[in-house]
């Protein structure tokens, strides 16, 4: 099983792009992926879709996926983080906020 920092330092020997743009390349294509994904999502609802369509469909968002993580992993890099110490930053968030029972909601400081 790969981790998350495992994955991250294979990732990030693929990243190609001016040290001057760290954090903002990433940020800009992580946002672009994630448009795909929504895209891809849209046509779900939009076209519907038979068993063995779904099937091909649900690879090629996969596929998206793991380029929105390629560019999470890159953003971490450039912001000093690694994944897993992000993942486990987020799970303690979301712990937290169920024992106040506030996970529904808005706003970052819930």
């Amino acid at each position: 099983m790969t981790t998350f920092n495992e994955y991250q330092k294979q990732a990030v020997k693929t990243a190609i792009y001016p040290h001057s743009h760290s954090i903002l390349y990433p940020a800009l294509g992580l946002a672009g992926e994630a448009g795909e994904v929504a895209n891809k999502v849209k046509k779900f609802v939009r076209d519907g879709y038979d068993q063995e369509t779904f099937e091909q469909k649900k690879i090629e968002l996969a596929s998206e996926v793991g380029d929105v993580l390629w560019y999470c992993a890159t953003l971490a890099r450039d912001i000093g983080f690694n994944l897993d110490d992000i993942a486990k930053m987020n799970l303690d968030k979301l712990k937290a906020r169920a024992e106040r029972g506030t996970l529904g909601g808005e706003g970052d400081n819930r």
